[in-house]
């Protein structure tokens, strides 16, 4: 929390200047919130951050109860690590989650406590190996890619900035820098997040400036993280293979009626944002139109469109705190088409995929031949080792003018299910 460290002190630089400024000139002082004086950063100090939070906690818990609640017959099994297998990241905050998830999913069904907990397995890969979850870790490709598009994004909201930090000097005739601004939007998100308030950093802004600074962030991500460059999203082949392969392993089990407890059921992953959005870009969600073909054939997409124009990429609801994506696999013997059907829940919620033209409920040999096959076709070895042609987003028509977990199954009247988170 260096960064809000460094606001404070300049902070107190501004308001000492603008004190002295007052008594020789017309300065009005009511101008200035309350709360900037004497402000200190409430994580001042803190050396490690990242960890989970009670509020975190409490919110992966609440997950797992829900997932549990919304099918109860696959969880009403005993557990078994090989049944259901729980994955984390090497960081203390992805074990974290495991752990509050697997403490909702399993409550009472032991008998350790009141609450008649049991313990349950959560494994790890090497940092330095884990192309399942840290596959951004791993890619040589896309660190360098990383590291040199940043400063060009930087560079691009840099126009926004300006123009936000030009009208917060009129506004509470403080001297702000462009890092000021930047620091404040950051203190907004983390206050509005974390300690429920609304009424200091973000009240600095008005309704339009947040939304421009909600689309810069969004910007950010989908050049670095999204469908703003292929490797983004490609390089989390490894992990769609993977989801891919327990599912035909699924419906093999299926297939040779094997009795309940003696395979795989759940398979539940956790890691970060930097997994989850790459996943989703995989799946071809929050695209627009026929943006779906440009990225099966690796072209990338123009950037979110400027407010206040619409737009799907909100990187606020795609990577929220605690946010989750689940694959659905139902076993539906009444259907004539197809007896397997793959539905994606982001966040909870159903959502279509475009590969298979939108619908909710896609067939697994649909799904198999339009989004998994096409994806899999780079290897990821190539992709993140060899000498890469860089790809430059294309700028949407606006910008132009202004700046340059889960596998589920369902038969009939009962449900055996596969989850995979």
């Amino acid at each position: 929390m260096r960064e809000l460290d460094n606001l404070a002190s300049h902070l107190e630089v501004l308001l000492k200047d603008v004190r002295g400024e007052a008594q020789k000139s017309n300065i009005d002082l009511l101008k200035i919130p309350s709360w900037l004086w004497g402000w200190q950063s409430p994580w001042k100090g803190r050396q490690n951050a990242g960890e989970l939070l009670n509020e975190g906690e409490n919110e992966v818990y609440h997950i797992a109860v829900r997932i549990r609640e919304k099918f109860p017959d696959l969880f009403d099994e005993e557990y078994h690590s090989d049944t259901f297998v729980i994955k984390a990241t090497q960081v203390p905050r992805a074990s974290a989650s495991a752990v509050a998830f697997g403490i909702g999913l399993f409550n009472g069904r032991g008998s350790l406590g009141a609450g008649k907990d049991r313990a349950f397995a959560v494994t790890s890969e090497s940092r330095a190996n884990d192309i399942l979850l840290r596959f951004f870790d791993c890619c040589a490709n896309y660190k360098e890619y990383l590291k040199n598009q940043a400063p060009a994004v930087e560079k691009l909201k840099e126009p926004i900035l300006d123009e936000i930090m030009s009208a917060l000097v009129s506004r509470y005739q403080l001297s702000f820098t462009r890092q000021d601004t930047a620091s404040l939007w950051f203190l907004c998100k983390l206050e509005a997040s974390l300690l429920d308030i609304t009424g200091q950093a973000c009240s600095l802004f008005t309704p339009s400036e947040i939304l421009l600074l909600e689309w810069t962030d969004d910007l950010e991500l989908f050049i670095l993280r999204g469908y703003g460059n292929s490797i983004n999203y490609l390089m989390g082949v490894p992990l769609l293979e993977d989801v891919f392969h327990s599912m035909e392993q699924a419906i093999m089990f299926k297939e040779e009626n094997l009795i309940p407890g003696t395979y795989e059921k759940a398979r539940l992953r956790f890691a970060h944002a930097e997994t989850l959005i790459p996943f989703s870009c995989l799946l071809g969600l929050f695209l627009e139109g026929s943006e779906f073909e440009q990225i099966q054939r690796e072209k990338p997409l123009e950037l979110p469109p400027k407010p206040p124009q619409q737009r799907n990429w909100k990187s606020s609801m795609m990577a929220p705190f605690a946010g989750n994506i689940m694959m659905v696999l139902y076993s539906c013997p009444d259907k004539n088409s197809s007896k397997y059907f793959v539905q994606v829940l982001h966040n909870e919620v159903p959502l279509s995929m475009p590969g298979c033209d939108n619908k909710d409920f896609c067939p697994f040999d649909v799904f198999k031949e339009r989004i998994v096959n096409v994806l899999l076709k780079p290897d990821y070895d190539s992709l993140c080792s060899a000498k890469l042609e860089v790809q430059e987003p294309k700028p949407s028509t606006s910008m132009l003018t202004q700046l340059y977990r889960s596998l589920f199954w369902q038969d009939g009247e009962t449900q055996e299910n596969k989850v995979e988170l």
